[in-house]
C-alpha cells in the first residue's frame, strides 16, 4: 500500500499553519484541517491520473462526502510545517473511505512520528442526475488500488 503526497507524489501532502488557521491561543482552529485534508484528497486522485474533472466528466459520477470523523492527538501552532498523508482504507461497491495522518515536518525535512491528527472520509459513487449511489467504476478502482490499504 501507498500513499501520496501531492509534493512528491509518495505519501505526503506539506501545508504550512497561516494565520487565518488560528484561535486566540496561537493554536490551530480545528476545522482548518478539512481543508487539508481536501488538498491531500485531490492531489490522491489527480496523482493516480483521476483528477476529480476526470472523474466527474469522463466516468460521469459525483463523489459526495457521506462520512467525515477526525482524532486529534496534539495542537499545531502557528507556521508549523504540517505533512499530510491519505491513502484508501477500503473500497466498497459504491463507496471508498479515505485515512488521513497528520504529522509535523522539521526545519531539516524530517517527519515527526508522532501523530497531531487522524481522520477518515466516507466517499460515496452517486449518479450526476439523482445522486442514487452507483457502483465505483472499474477504472477508479484500479487507479486507487496501489494506495489502497
Amino acid at each position: 500500500m501507498g500513499k501520496v503526497d501531492y509534493i512528491d507524489f509518495q505519501g505526503r501532502s506539506a501545508v504550512f499553519v497561516i494565520l487565518r488557521d488560528l484561535v486566540n491561543a496561537r493554536i490551530i482552529f480545528y476545522g482548518s484541517y478539512i481543508r487539508f485534508f481536501e488538498i491531500a484528497e485531490t492531489e490522491l486522485f489527480r496523482s493516480v491520473g483521476m483528477p476529480y474533472g476526470k472523474v466527474f466528466d469522463e466516468l460521469d459520477i459525483w463523489l459526495p462526502r457521506v462520512h467525515l470523523e477526525c482524532d486529534f492527538h496534539r495542537a499545531s501552532q502557528l507556521d508549523d510545517l504540517l505533512a499530510v498523508s491519505v491513502y484508501v482504507g477500503k473500497i466498497g461497491r459504491t463507496s471508498l473511505r479515505l485515512n488521513f495522518e497528520v504529522r509535523r515536518k522539521t526545519e531539516d525535512g524530517t517527519i515527526e512520528k508522532d501523530l497531531m491528527a487522524t481522520a477518515h472520509f466516507v466517499l460515496v459513487a452517486t449518479n450526476r442526475i439523482d445522486l442514487k449511489p452507483v457502483p465505483i467504476p472499474e477504472a477508479l478502482r484500479n487507479a486507487l488500488a496501489p494506495y489502497t490499504e
